[in-house]
């Protein structure tokens, strides 16, 4: 289009990948977000400075903010988005709901009043009828929201909520909900210029963990004309109703008990901003939003009708994070040793191979797109570019996707916002690895397939040992090639021999057990990672000249699990505590993660404050000694 971009950046992300792609680009500030990327006066100096003539808001930060609109207006920019009105309409999720009502959109049953003290919030949600969701009024992405199954809860989860509603938004308000049963999450995509608005269409975002979501969809599955029509027009209403300027989002929760139904959907926000998931949008109308954006922020009407716009085949969107999913998708730091995708898939990232997985940040590495004719193709073109995905340097939840895609209720188009949660393990923990992995782990450790060793040895293959650490697991295999295209790895309930070994760009390619088999093999340093059927393995070798200890305190000791901020503190050295009850809550990546008690017992020590800054491997509280 012609439109030349500056980037904005923070020192964290100096040589970051939307740094290098930009025109120009200007440091606005330190790390933490609130010194940088939330920095409106920076943020503005930097667009003046440059003569930029608008500001596009991004996904996050301060996209829905409407104070910085108005900012942005007064320092003579285009803001690329909607007017500060709308967003104020639909930033408090109570008065958007208020709104809607008068609008004629189906709104959930709850309480979305002013009143915020414990008391009232606790007789509403009795009379709602449990179990009930606690969602703060303002912001989204699953920040400020609890899910209340009985009333003993109630009290712990609100204080819960409220602080990260604090800490994300600035604001503690909350709303009440009922909690729908086997829901689905399906959203429209909106379109306006300010008078009038369009829709591109629904997607479906049921596939979520911690109210975030994973796997997002278009069109949705058992979607009928007759729905469609009924949630594009609610949608579309919603955003004339508040004169939308832009792209946005409309997002509703369905009644998945049963088949879609004309009746069966309730608004449940809006999102004032283009959504990480448009690229599912993109793929089956063949428009490009953010060129829509452009256009209609420079003043143009909207490019197409309602009736002109396409609804071509089925996308399928898989959000790649660092994130430990087998730990209750703990958020992961770490520097990326490989990153590359395979073709047929689109992949959207702002990070390279070399780059670091900071703290500071959302710790997402890529989306990934796949499109095709039909749900069954779509489906199978993701899964086939996941497992072609060459990542390591971090944990991922690269295994987890890929076990997700193949679950029978999202193949069938069954699934709800809670077959995460209730597949548990099945979805979340790798398989443990078997011969072909530990047989290319330890092939890759040593350097092979190159020869095994220089030199000779009298009547027998020469072997060597390789100690491999695969998480808490130590494996200890040895290695011998007893002829020139050929390797044997025993030990640790491991015999395989593997044969005529190639290298290729997507990986191995090995024989073992007159199969041929291609596991992706990535070494950095001591780390090996192999990636095999859908699950990815790392490995670490250990110097065997280093001395180590160990952690002798077994679970005496409560460390901090990554670098975050102290945000509660609930107890104090010489409690008593029992095993389950919550020590402290660390806030870090955007979100809250409660530490609780390992084992029954008393606080010896709380070695941190609230507010203080700790990195990971901290120690935070400990448990007195058990008695012998």
């Amino acid at each position: 289009m012609g439109v030349s971009t500056v980037a904005v950046y923070s020192d964290a992300d100096a040589g970051a990948l939307h740094v290098e792609m930009a025109d120009q680009a200007v440091c606005i500030g330190p790390a933490p977000a609130a010194e940088s990327y939330l920095n409106v006066d920076a943020i503005l100096d930097a667009a003046q400075a440059t003569g930029a003539q608008a500001i596009h808001p991004g996904y996050g930060f301060l996209s829905e903010n409407p104070d910085f609109v108005e900012a942005v207006e007064a320092a003579g920019l285009t803001f690329i988005g909607p007017s500060a009105q709308a967003i104020r309409a639909m930033g408090l999720k109570d008065r958007a709901k208020a709104l809607m009502h008068e609008a004629g959109v189906p709104i959930v049953p709850g309480y979305h009043g002013d009143r915020q003290d414990d008391a009232f919030l606790a007789g509403e949600a009795d009379q709602i009828g449990y179990p009930v969701l606690i969602k703060a009024v303002a912001g989204g992405g699953g920040k400020g929201m609890r899910l209340v199954e009985r009333p003993a809860e109630f009290a712990d989860a609100l204080t819960g909520a409220r602080a990260e509603a604090k800490a994300a938004f600035g604001n503690d308000d909350v709303l009440i909900e009922k909690f729908i049963s086997n829901p689905r999450h399906i959203e429209v995509q909106v379109f306006g210029d300010g008078i009038k608005a369009v829709h591109h269409y629904e997607r479906d975002c049921s596939l979520q963990r911690r109210h975030q979501k994973v796997i997002e969809e278009a069109p949705a599955p058992g979607m009928t004309a007759e729905v469609r029509a009924a949630m594009g027009q609610a949608a579309v209403r919603a955003a004339e109703a508040i004169g939308y300027a832009g792209a946005g989002t409309v997002e509703f929760i369905v009644d998945g008990s049963g088949p879609l139904r004309a009746d069966g959907f309730w608004f449940m926000e809006m999102n004032t901003r283009l959504q990480v998931e448009h690229p599912v949008t993109e793929a089956v109308t063949g428009i490009d939003l953010v060129e829509w954006q452009l256009r209609v922020a420079a003043g143009a009407p909207l490019p197409l009708a309602q009736e002109q716009i396409p609804l071509n085949g089925h996308a399928v969107e898989a959000r790649l994070y660092a994130e430990d999913a087998a730990n209750g998708f703990l958020p992961a730091i770490g520097t990326l040793t490989h990153l590359d995708f395979p073709p047929g898939v689109r992949a959207d990232s702002g990070v390279r191979a070399g780059d670091a997985i900071s703290p500071y940040y959302d710790p997402m590495i890529a989306k990934v797109i796949a499109h095709a004719p039909d749900r069954a193709g779509a489906i199978a073109a993701l899964r086939q570019g996941l497992l072609g995905t060459r990542l390591a340097g971090t944990v991922t939840n690269l295994g987890f996707l890929s076990r997700l895609l193949q679950a029978p209720a999202f193949l069938d188009g069954t699934m709800d916002t809670g077959l995460i949660d209730r597949a548990g393990a099945a979805l979340t923990q790798d398989p443990a690895p078997d011969s072909v992995v530990l047989g290319a782990a330890a092939l890759a450790a040593m350097g092979l397939p190159a020869p095994c060793a220089d030199g000779w040895h009298l009547w027998v293959p020469l072997v060597q040992t390789v100690v491999l650490e695969h998480g808490e697991q130590r494996y200890q295999l040895a290695v011998s090639q007893p002829q020139p295209d050929r390797f044997e790895v025993r030990g640790a309930g491991v015999e395989v021999a593997l044969c005529n070994i190639q290298t290729t760009p997507q990986g191995w390619q090995m024989t073992v057990g007159g199969l041929q088999v291609r596991p992706v093999v990535m070494v950095s340093g001591p780390e090996v990672t192999v990636a095999w059927e859908g699950a990815q393995y790392r490995f670490s070798r250990p110097d065997p000249l280093a001395v180590g200890g160990g952690d002798m305190a077994g679970e005496d000791i409560v460390r901090a699990p990554m670098p975050g901020l102290v945000r509660r503190l609930e107890v104090t050295a010489g409690q008593a505590v029992a095993a389950g009850d919550l020590l402290l809550v660390l806030e870090a990546m955007k979100m809250e993660h409660s530490l609780r008690a390992p084992r029954d017992g008393v606080i010896a020590v709380v070695d941190c404050a609230e507010g203080a800054q700790v990195s990971q491997g901290d120690t935070l509280v400990a448990l007195e000694a058990p008695d012998d």
